[in-house]
């Protein structure tokens, strides 16, 4: 008998894991209206149907791109969705401008595609992910 991908959590860690699988109300994951303020260079406001609303700047987003490459990086460093790479120390730092999207395309019915200024484009954000990573203060203190 094979333990391969079996894997040992506190209760608060299952807790969590439980949470984040929980199937969420159709008009929870559905967005009413779209705003994504390219031009602004501000970020993306989404109105739910079930009345909520939600809104991510642009860096936020990118540093919480839910691709297979970024999302094992940060469950490998621990950091939580949203929250930038640590950059390595240099001896002179050189400014780089803030990463942000060249194109952002829909995904069917039910995501958002973004092309990113540093080259990345393989993160689908999904409306229930969005949702789910919704940063307003009703949805911080859960």
């Amino acid at each position: 008998m094979s333990h391969e991908g079996i894997r040992i959590v506190n209760a608060e860690q299952a807790r969590q894991e439980d949470r984040e699988n929980e199937q969420m109300p159709s008009d929870a994951v559905t967005p009413k209206k779209v705003r994504v303020k390219k031009t602004e260079g501000t970020g993306v406001e989404i109105d739910w149907k079930d009345g909520h609303q939600s809104a991510w700047n642009f860096a936020w987003l990118r540093n919480a791109c839910p691709c297979a490459t970024c999302h094992e990086d940060r469950e490998k460093t621990g950091r939580p969705p949203g929250v930038a790479k640590p950059k390595e120390e240099k001896l002179l730092m050189i400014y780089e401008p803030p990463v942000k999207p060249l194109e952002v395309t829909p995904v069917g019915k039910y995501a958002l595609k973004f092309k990113w200024s540093d080259g990345h484009e393989s993160g689908i954000y999904s409306w229930e992910y969005l949702r789910r990573m919704c940063q307003c203060e009703i949805c911080a203190k859960k």
